[in-house]
């Protein structure tokens, strides 16, 4: 008999994470404003692209009012004009490049000196038209340049024999990375049950959920779900190697802006 999965919880982990993030750019001086090379589709969409000594370039998305910083997340592998967009892989970009898979990242194409601008997002190439300088510089004066609204990032995957899904996610940011969340469900359909208290330590952790009668253990080696102090075993679903499916699939971020040009390009 399958056990009902929407329930409390216990949750205690040690898989795997995502790539260690990126700092997050900084909002541009006025100066550097003045040095930024703007494009648009022409729907109130814009990427802003300025120069970086580090990484040859700093790329910023937004609407025209708003601007993000879009970081690469690669570590410094790639420049600034890659970023990481799991939910639009490529099936042509290198799997394995410098430990990278390149098919997890999209990119802005830019040419200053000829005056073009393509975003490509996955397989998926968007030509855009560059603004004039003079346009371009009254904008980003006017404009606000925010943090990235990502909030959340794939911590851990689990599933049981009847395709019943357990994950996990935790914080974005550095500041937020004590802050987890748990879901359970089939693909598509998963739930968050509430956590009242989490533990983490280098045994691994352990998320406590409002009435405490279900527990579900999820190990380097070994997963399991227990219920009623029963111990079902759980089969563990690597991260890394299943991403464009986290984000596509299992139906917990279709609402969310990762703050790329890819949410609406």
């Amino acid at each position: 008999m399958r056990a009902p999965w929407p329930c409390t919880v216990f949750v205690a982990l040690g898989l795997s994470t995502e790539a260690a993030l990126a700092q997050e750019a900084d909002a541009p001086d006025p100066a550097l404003r003045e040095q930024m090379f703007v494009c648009t589709d022409g729907k109130s969409h814009y990427v802003a692209l300025a120069p970086d000594k580090q990484f040859t370039v700093r790329l910023y998305y937004g609407d025209g009012k708003r601007f993000f910083p879009v970081p690469s997340e690669s570590g410094g592998m790639l420049s600034g004009d890659w970023f990481f967009e799991p939910r639009r892989p490529s099936q042509t970009n290198n799997p394995s490049f410098r430990g990278l898979d390149l098919r997890l990242y999209s990119r802005v194409e830019a040419d200053q000196k000829k005056r073009t601008c393509a975003v490509v997002c996955g397989d998926q190439r968007t030509e855009l038209q560059v603004m004039e300088a003079a346009a371009a510089k009254a904008l980003l004066q006017r404009a606000r340049f925010e943090e990235n609204p990502r909030a959340w990032k794939p911590y851990a995957l689990a599933r049981d024999n009847n395709g019943i899904y357990y994950y996990v996610d935790r914080g974005y940011r550095d500041k937020d990375r004590g802050r987890f969340r748990l879901f359970v469900g089939p693909k598509g359909a998963l739930k968050p049950l509430k956590m009242t208290n989490i533990v983490s330590d280098s045994q691994g952790d352990i998320f406590a959920t409002k009435t405490g009668s279900l527990r579900l253990v999820l190990d380097r080696g070994q997963s399991f779900w227990v219920a009623n102090n029963k111990e079902r075993p759980l089969r563990p679903v690597p991260v890394e190697e299943n991403l464009p499916m986290i984000y596509n699939d299992l139906g917990v971020y279709l609402s969310e802006r990762l703050g790329t040009p890819c949410d609406d390009m």
